[in-house]
């Protein structure tokens, strides 16, 4: 199990608009790329995962699997096991893994009863062909949660279980990727704008901005400098609640910038 790799440098001010450790670990959690670890496990892939609405935390194996297998031989009907979910970054950088979430618990077959109901909530968050297979090739199973980690800007925090299930993905999760690809290929000046709020200093070894993450609170910038990275927030007005809120959050960034640099 690998953790993302520290920052060479300090992150941004701590007291940058951002979304709580809860909403980050849901966030991320909700990335496709994971693993499942066990005794005997170490990082088996899975075929889909999510954590439903009402905070179940579900996972598609193949029935044939070694996780699958190791949840029906344990000796208590569960299985000790670590889910971790990776999140890159959708634009080439230096470091590509943003963040980790780690969901540590204890594995169980859904009960048959329950099976459909559990399969449709799935669905609701991630419609994974596998679904599609269960009971002829692929099990759900539900992983009871006991402790939840985020690894991200070079820190580890412990979100609690209650938390975690209480708090809900980022509203822009599902355009974020698209949104900065676009940034990164279509919009020079609007990149070189936002570029202008990070500090000089930043930039004085010929650090490289790079677009680094979107979110409700605003956008994300990797400055990538020859001795690593910092990374700032570079945040909206306001929090935007939808993704039809975010084309007039970003004119309003634009706006703003503009105006603090009259030359440009």
């Amino acid at each position: 199990m690998t953790r993302p790799s520290r920052p060479a440098v300090p992150g941004p001010p701590a007291d940058a608009v951002r979304p709580s450790s809860a909403e980050r670990a849901r966030t991320v959690a909700a990335r496709p790329a994971a693993a499942v670890c066990a005794a005997g496990i170490d990082g088996s892939r899975v075929l889909g995962h999510a954590t439903t609405d009402d905070g179940q935390v579900l996972l598609v194996v193949p029935t044939d699997g070694e996780v699958c297998t190791a949840v029906r031989h344990s000796a208590d009907g569960d299985l000790a096991a670590l889910l971790m979910v990776t999140d890159h970054a959708p634009v080439q950088l230096r470091e590509p893994v943003r963040a980790q979430a780690w969901l540590s618990g204890w594995l169980t077959p859904v009960r048959p009863e329950h099976e459909r109901a559990a399969a449709l909530a799935f669905a609701d968050v991630a419609p994974v062909a596998a679904l599609l297979d269960l009971g002829e090739g692929t099990t759900l199973l539900r992983l009871d949660l006991a402790e939840v980690v985020l690894g991200e800007c070079g820190t580890v925090t412990e979100v609690t279980p209650e938390d975690y299930v209480a708090a809900r993905p980022d509203p822009l999760a599902a355009v974020e990727a698209h949104a900065l690809q676009h940034l990164d290929e279509a919009h020079p000046e609007e990149l070189a704008l936002l570029r202008s709020r990070v500090p000089r200093r930043w930039l004085a070894d010929g650090g490289v901005v790079r677009p680094l993450g979107l979110d409700r609170c605003g956008f994300r910038l990797r400055i990538e400098q020859r001795s690593g990275h910092r990374d700032v927030r570079v945040p909206f007005p306001e929090p935007v609640s939808t993704a039809d809120e975010l084309g007039r959050a970003v004119h309003q960034v634009m706006c703003a910038v503009r105006q603090d640099c009259p030359g440009r």
